[in-house]
């Protein structure tokens, strides 16, 4: 992401956000907003064509969720760490509440055949993804948290490495264990 050479860096920032400067919270979303926006995208780009949630409407919740938080920032890294976190939570959020509108409320009956034709795109996707990631992290959280910055945090092997104080080669070894473990699970409950 470049910056104009007067601009703060996102981890100056960051540390002044944490000692309470509100000038620097708002001279943070325009520098970090972009790369939200494209982690937002690559999160929802796994969705169903007709998502009800957009990139930017997705950006802002999470804008207002990281000015609630009381988190001490320590830099850029641990800022989009915390980000992916927000950024699946407001997913799995959305898709619930979806699917509690639709147990009722004068919901249409459909036969079963055609609801068997229902797929991965469907709103439980991001549901059923995020109960195989609480499983996995019951059995080992760091493979969760590696799942979790790569894919909705959009982090690269390095920065993950970096937030979770591990080597890159660490990052991979655990990410293929973990995709095998989640490919696993979400097939034996898609049975």
């Amino acid at each position: 992401m470049d910056m104009p050479p007067d601009r703060p860096s996102v981890t100056q920032l960051l540390r002044h956000c944490s000692g309470g400067s509100k000038t620097a919270l708002d001279e943070l979303m325009p520098v970090v907003y972009e790369q939200l926006h494209k982690l937002a995208s690559r999160c929802l780009r796994a969705e169903r064509p007709d998502h009800t949630l957009r990139a930017t409407a997705l950006v802002h919740e999470a804008y207002l969720r990281l000015v609630d938080a009381d988190v001490a920032w320590q830099d850029r890294v641990h800022f989009f760490a915390v980000s992916a976190r927000i950024l699946r939570r407001i997913l799995v959020d959305h898709a619930k509440a979806g699917n509690r509108q639709k147990r009722g409320a004068g919901a249409e009956k459909i036969p079963l055949d055609e609801a068997m034709l229902v797929g991965p795109q469907s709103a439980g996707g991001i549901v059923e993804l995020d109960d195989a990631l609480q499983r996995l992290a019951s059995q080992d959280q760091r493979k969760s948290e590696i799942v979790e910055l790569l894919c909705f945090g959009g982090l690269t092997y390095d920065e993950t490495a970096a937030a979770l104080n591990i080597s890159p080669a660490t990052v991979h070894r655990e990410l293929k264990l973990a995709k095998a473990w989640l490919h696993r699970e979400l097939s034996q409950n898609a049975s």
